[in-house]
This record gives C-alpha cells, structure tokens and sequence, in this order.
C-alpha cells in the first residue's frame, strides 16, 4: 500500500511537469527540424534555422537589444536596490514598514496596467518610445524584487562587523566596500541576474514602449504574426535556454556561498 501511495505522487508530480514542460519540449525539438514547417512529424535534425536566425539582421539586432536593455536594467535594479535595502535595515527611519511596502507594492500589479501607465507618462513628457524607455519600464517591475532580495540577505551579524569597522576608524565607504558588499554578495548576484532573467524574456512593456528598436521577445511576437516558421523555434529556444542557464547558475553560487560558510 505503501509502496502503491509512492507510485500515485510521483505520477502526479510527473504528469504536472509533463504538462508545464511538454509546450517548451516541443519548441526546443522542432526548433531542430529539418523541415520547412513547424508541424509534426519530426523531419530530421538541422541546424539551418539557427543558421537562419543568425543571419537575420533584425533577429540579431533584437537579441543585442535584449541583453543591452537586460545588463542596464539589472545593474540598476541591483544598485538600487542595494542601497533602498541598506538604508531600511541599518538607519530605520520612521515609516520604515510602509516604505518597504511602498517599494515591493509593483511586485502585485499587472504588467499590462505598468505598461500602459509608463506609456501615458512618457506621451504627457513629450519623451519618444525607445530602448531607454523599455529599460525605465524594467527597472520599475524588477526593482522590488531586487530589493527584498537584497533586504532578505542582511542580517544582525553582519551589521556588527559594520559598527566594529566603524568603531576601528574605518570610513563608511570603506565599511561597503570591504565588508557590506562582500558579506552580500550572493544575495547581490542573485537580483542582478534575475533582474536580467526576468527583462530577458518580457514582452508586454517591451511592446508598449518601443517603436523602432525593439527587443527579442517583441520581434519573435512580430514575426509569429505571419506563422509559424521554426526560425522563431530557434529564436525561442535561446530566450529559454538563456533564462535557465542564468538560474542554475545563481543557485550553483549561492548554494557554493553557503556550503562555504558551513
């Protein structure tokens, strides 16, 4: 009976990912056909539509934008934060609690009402859709989650080393960058890089803020418009591909960061 009740969780928990994994499956396998359409039944396995992909002017294009946008956005997402995150934790000023709330409260709006605000904010500024606008937009939804990982990742113990810094002459600026930042290092690499994951692969504000140069996912959205073609496979695999390999690789250094600190 026992042995029956294992059987029927690891069923479910495997039917549950087949069913979240089976679409991505899909698009990373036929994003290797060799055929001319995206349909079942597999025709061999080719390169030729990321040989494609890479000779699309545009495609490439959008995918330098992607990661320009993404690099920018994360790097202020992280420096932002860092800084909202230090100043509650170490100076607590009055009303700490509802700023903190104030700070994480884009966290639960819809990326749609963002966008459309953003763009109603930049139109009454007379201020163009471009790439600097789409990284505003990004900046706006990844920062509070850049804070609160930040804000999660600062402790009592390390505000002791701080005040003994302090308390030995050490001037504030050393005090960040010898042993605050250190100390948050994981913590730090850990928003930055979901920043970037996270401005990676969106679409919506991406949409509602660009004109001319736009980014990856929007180009893949475009091009879907005139059906199916395994080069947006292929352009869809590394947006995928990319946004895994930025997760393991914040979970492989932190889970390091922590077996060191055992």
């Amino acid at each position: 009976m026992k042995q029956l009740g294992s059987i029927l969780r690891f069923s479910y928990v495997a039917a549950i990912f087949g069913f979240i994994l089976l679409p991505v499956l899909s698009l990373v396998l036929f994003s290797f056909q060799d055929g001319a359409v995206a349909l079942p039944p597999l025709r061999g396995l080719s390169f030729r539509w990321y040989e494609a992909l890479f000779a699309d002017g545009r495609m490439m294009a959008a995918l330098r934008n992607s990661v320009v946008v993404g690099l920018v956005s994360a790097a202020l997402c992280t420096v932002l934060g860092f800084f909202a995150a230090y100043g509650l934790a170490r100076y607590r000023p009055k009303g700490a609690q509802l700023l903190r709330g104030y700070l994480i409260a884009p966290l639960g709006v819809s990326y749609l009402v963002i966008g459309l605000g953003l763009s109603l904010t930049f139109s009454e500024l007379s201020i163009g859709r471009s790439l600097v606008t789409v990284t505003i937009g990004h900046v706006v939804i990844n920062l509070p989650l850049a804070f609160a990982i930040i804000l999660s990742q600062m402790s009592e113990q390390q505000e002791s080393y701080e005040r003994a810094a302090r308390d030995l002459g050490a001037r504030e600026s050393r005090v960040l960058s010898l042993i605050t930042v250190p100390m948050l290092a994981p913590g730090l690499l850990a928003a930055f890089l979901l920043s970037f994951t996270l401005s990676w692969d969106e679409f919506v504000i991406a949409l509602l803020l660009t004109r001319f140069d736009v980014t990856l996912p929007v180009e893949i959205w475009s091009a879907l418009r005139t059906g199916l073609n395994p080069k947006t496979n292929a352009a869809g695999t590394i947006v995928f591909g990319l946004s895994i390999g930025m997760l393991i690789v914040t979970y492989a250094f932190i889970r390091r960061r922590l077996e060191r600190r055992r």
